[in-house]
């Protein structure tokens, strides 16, 4: 076939790629095949989603059989350019016009035409029903973290992140309901260990949209990711939304009434290493938080003082089984000092966050009906820690105002 003029391909392919970000696509299809596939008669293709990543579905459609197949652009980008010299006519239907690239009396003749009647648009034909999300995709801080691009789509490579938001969101959201937050002005919620600000502006994002002046606060102790997150807020018009250089011990929530420390409603900390999970803990029992939410990490504290009862020696006797064993009784522990201390409390699975495959998440709510300290339950700490040999715990020295060994953080 003689070589023709590709104009009407680069024009073609430039309408293919702006349907696609606009989320205008509905369908492709390539036919009148002349490779070397044997018996592949045309292809088709259309968006859609999986595992909250925007794919292109592909069928080969053969004689006998059809197969499917998922692309991302990047990859459906370097196939287009061998299917532009295997195909000789290109059809694409987009919500208001469709387009036909068409090889005809030895030249290409592009050609589009309106739709009379704009088909129901369904964002991007979901191959699995839309799942409600918590943070709207257009957001401008998804754009400033590099999560979405500039036409608010989410970036492959960011689609697990995009998950973990929504869904630490919606604990969120649940725990602001049950702790009868919705309402409440100056509503002050502080991340330690904020990181990158993703959690952290989702947090704020979040509450602008149902609270009339929320404050949050992200504590991170590198200056860099500090000065980074801090940059965002501002480009993003989030005017009470502040990063502080610092970490849990060296943080103080300021009263603006007076020069007292203030208060807090939220305490945010995920992933807080070891005893600094304590450290955040009580923090939030002493500031009166009335949502404290917790993803501890890298239990190393009682790990050393274990001593396996007679009776579970068979299972303990394996190092992992210890280890195991070593956290999960670390995060009983705090759930009950919580309870003893006024909190109902609960542990949930939290979708794992990125470098990590903890997936711990402890949540506690205050009760308005707290008067005094449970002693029933502190009785049951103490029964736990005689049955496996513990003599100390973080969390239960920093409640009784005892000194402790406050080397907080590892290099995991």
């Amino acid at each position: 076939m003689t070589m023709q003029p590709i104009m009407p391909k680069v024009e073609f392919v430039q309408h293919l790629k702006q349907s696609w970000q606009d989320q205008q696509l509905l369908r492709v299809i390539f036919s009148q095949y002349h490779g070397d596939e044997p018996k592949l008669q045309k292809i088709t293709l259309r968006p859609i989603v999986l595992k909250d990543q925007v794919l292109l579905s592909v069928i080969y459609r053969y004689q006998t059989k059809d197969i499917t197949k998922n692309y991302t652009w990047s990859e459906f980008e370097n196939l287009l350019q061998q299917w532009l010299q295997e195909f000789e006519q290109f059809n694409v239907l987009t919500q208001t016009q469709e387009i036909q690239l068409k090889y005809k009396k030895k030249d290409w003749k592009l050609t589009q035409s309106k739709i009379k009647q704009t088909p129901i648009k369904t964002e991007v034909n979901l191959h699995d029903r839309e799942k409600k999300r918590w943070i709207k995709i257009d957001r401008p801080f998804l754009q400033g973290l590099g999560i979405t691009n500039a036409q608010h789509q989410v970036i492959p490579s960011m689609a697990r992140k995009w998950k973990q938001i929504n869904k630490f969101v919606e604990i969120f959201a649940g725990a602001i309901e049950q702790a009868h937050l919705q309402g409440q002005k100056d509503l002050h919620v502080v991340d330690f260990g904020a990181g990158k600000g993703y959690l952290t502006c989702a947090v704020y994002d979040y509450l602008i949209q149902h609270h009339a002046q929320p404050v949050v606060t992200g504590v991170e102790l590198r200056r860099e990711l500090v000065e980074f997150c801090q940059n965002v807020a501002s480009q993003s018009g989030y005017q009470n939304l502040q990063f502080f250089q610092g970490d849990v011990r060296s943080y103080q929530p300021e009263n603006k009434a007076s020069s007292q420390t203030g208060k807090i409603d939220v305490m945010i900390a995920l992933h807080a290493c070891d005893i600094a999970t304590d450290f955040a803990i009580h923090t939030g029992i002493r500031l009166g938080a009335k949502v404290i939410m917790c993803a501890p990490c890298c239990h190393k504290e009682l790990r050393p003082q274990l001593k396996s009862p007679e009776v579970l020696k068979p299972m303990l006797h394996y190092g992992v089984h210890a280890g195991q064993q070593a956290e999960m009784l670390t995060d009983s522990l705090r759930t009950l000092l919580l309870q003893a201390y006024g909190y109902d409390t609960k542990i949930l699975e939290f979708v794992a966050l990125e470098h990590t495959s903890k997936n711990k998440m402890i949540l506690a709510t205050r009760q308005e009906s707290f008067k005094e300290v449970d002693q029933n339950i502190l009785d049951q700490v103490q029964q736990l820690k005689t049955f496996y040999g513990i003599e100390n715990q973080t969390l239960e020295l920093l409640l009784k105002d005892l000194p402790v060994d406050n080397k907080v953080g590892c290099a995991c």
